[in-house]
């Protein structure tokens, strides 16, 4: 089977990339990207040192894409994923993430190749995950409401980019419709793990760490400025693992989205990531209260993983300490890559 990983030089491209190589045995794995992401030319390192080919291309032009060699499986992982840089550069938004998705789609169809589409849970309505909680100024600390399945409101307006990446999810089921090709869509929570540059508003836990570890202050944005929103956050071990059976089980789960996360048990705000990160590395640091906060931002989400758990029998294997622990570890081995982190 040969398979190309589009964003295989960021965070989630880059870790799929070198999993699949250890874990999927008598496979080819490419690798797709052009080196605009943060961090992404020391990922490429890793790629290099696992012996993963990348194709240095922007996604945005098919004229490179479509004389690319013939794959069986695209694992659509490019995105830029920041919700401000909806407001601060539409455009790119746009291109990379909508227009992205249609080239490589164009490139299933014309190599017969399935997709497995990376898709976000901020393909949901802004206004409705708002009305969750009662007061969005959270002075006190937030119970766990209901989690979100794949059933939750969408049609009202959710980001450009939450917009791009729905867009993109319907565009798989026209250009796959009255085909024999086969689509996942997977719709993510936060992920956090080894290798995340993590900025505030993207891979905030891997941030979160690493000023702790470094001794830099951070600060509470919005709802109060108090650190009392809610996520539940994902090991990208465990994105892996799942990627990996559905791989192996496409031919018989497929043409179906699902929602994954940490769940329940793997949800906490922003305050109590903060109490963890000071116990793992014994430092504390200031915080600035911020009251405000972006049109687009959300008090709280946490996954339901109900469907996914019953198709494939499966659950995230790691809790928040074991996420923290492990980036706790890649920084103690990286203290070079301060610099990254802003």
């Amino acid at each position: 089977m040969k398979i190309l990983i589009t964003g295989g030089c960021g965070f989630v491209g880059s870790n799929i990339s070198v999993y699949l190589k250890k874990n999927l045995k008598n496979a080819q794995i490419s690798s797709l990207d052009n080196f605009s992401r943060h961090g992404s030319k020391i990922n490429f390192k890793r790629l290099k040192k696992n012996n993963i080919k990348n194709f240095h291309i922007n996604i945005e032009r098919f004229s490179k894409i479509k004389v690319l060699p013939k794959f069986d499986l695209i694992i659509d992982c490019c995105a830029e994923p920041a919700i401000e840089a909806s407001r601060k550069d539409p455009d790119r938004v746009f291109q990379t993430n909508l227009v992205g998705t249609f080239n490589i789609l164009k490139k299933c169809l014309k190599d017969n190749a399935n997709i497995i589409f990376l898709s976000s849970s901020r393909v949901y309505s802004i206004y409705k995950l708002r009305k969750l909680v009662n007061n969005l100024n959270l002075s006190k600390p937030l119970k766990i409401r209901k989690p979100i399945n794949e059933n939750f409101e969408t049609s009202e307006p959710s980001s450009l980019y939450g917009f791009t990446k729905l867009a993109s999810e319907k565009l798989i089921k026209e250009m796959f419709f009255n085909t024999n090709l086969k689509y996942i869509i997977d719709r993510f929570g936060v992920i956090a793990g080894p290798w995340q540059f993590g900025k505030q508003d993207q891979g905030f836990v891997s941030l979160w760490l690493a000023k702790h570890f470094f001794k830099q202050n951070l600060s509470y944005i919005g709802f109060g400025g108090n650190g009392n929103q809610i996520r539940d956050v994902i090991h990208i071990n465990d994105v892996c693992e799942i990627v990996l059976m559905q791989i192996k089980r496409l031919n018989k789960i497929y043409n179906d989205t699902f929602v994954i996360g940490g769940g329940k048990k793997n949800s906490l705000s922003l305050k109590e990531l903060t109490s963890k990160c000071e116990k793992i590395t014994k430092n504390k640091i200031n915080f600035a209260k911020i009251s405000a906060t972006s049109i687009y931002d959300i008090p709280y989400f946490v996954s339901n993983n109900s469907k996914i758990k019953k198709r494939y029998n499966w659950q995230p294997s790691k809790n928040i300490d074991a996420i923290l622990f492990d980036i706790h570890k890649w920084l103690i081995n990286n203290k070079r890559l301060k610099k990254f982190f802003r």
